[in-house]
């Protein structure tokens, strides 16, 4: 089992933390004021110097105690989004439906293993010599066809760079799937699953409304046949 070295576990979770921390806060940023890219660079600049303070001031200290690490795909996710609030994007594609529904259900496959009830060590395969490779040349090979092919570059290249990161560098922990998914990232899925569904709710609402309100009622010409009387009495 190849593990990542410490001094680089850490490094690479202060700097982690620091973007997904600008990521909150730009989400919590007001719709009323747009962000501007100097607000943001701000942003980035102070999450960077708050991961940076020693010891137990530091956020990541307190972050890693309750999440340890981000995944590869959480940073590269947050990054993408980043740079969708630095060129102005509103609406935003990070999280395409197909991706969401694959972390929600993997990430309870997991959380099942964990406590017991299913009990397949799917976790511990992340640290397999044969099948945690083998899934993730298949994983890579799906996101470069998606990239060539057009199909949610975005979340394509964010999940091939934590691979990639997991490949090269064996981050954050050694397993595959702490590079894969985490319970920030597996919340932001099921976020967004929610939401699509409240938005297909919400059409379909409208269009019932729509189809139940009755067609007005034209008004009778009332205009031609007053002057016609008109003119009769006058005759």
């Amino acid at each position: 089992m190849n593990l990542p070295d410490l001094s680089t576990q850490m490094l690479y979770g202060r700097l982690g933390w620091a973007i997904v921390l600008a990521t909150l806060v730009c989400a919590l940023w007001r719709r009323s004021a747009p962000m501007s890219r100097v607000a943001l660079a701000s942003v980035m600049a102070l999450s960077l110097a708050a991961m940076a303070l020693p010891g137990e001031l530091s956020p990541a200290w307190w972050l890693g105690l309750a999440f340890q690490y981000p995944s590869g795909l959480l940073v590269g996710c947050c990054l993408l989004r980043l740079a969708e609030r630095w060129n102005g994007f509103r609406r935003s594609q990070v999280m395409p439906q197909a991706l969401a529904g694959v972390l929600v259900v993997s990430g309870a496959l997991l959380y099942l293993d964990a406590v017991g009830f299913l009990a397949r060590g799917f976790y511990y395969a992340g640290f397999g010599l044969a099948a945690a490779p083998l899934l993730g040349i298949a994983a890579a090979v799906v996101c470069v066809l998606a990239i060539l092919r057009g199909h949610a570059r975005g979340p394509a290249a964010s999940l091939l760079g934590a691979l990639a990161l997991f490949a090269l560098l064996r981050l954050p922990t050694g397993n595959l799937w702490d590079a894969l998914i985490d319970p920030l990232l597996w919340a932001w899925a099921v976020a967004a699953l929610l939401a699509a569904a409240l938005r297909r709710t919400g059409r379909r609402a409208s269009d019932r409304r729509q189809e139940a309100e009755p067609d007005p009622v034209p008004m009778p010409a009332l205009q031609p046949l007053a002057t016609e009387h008109f003119s009769s009495l006058k005759e």
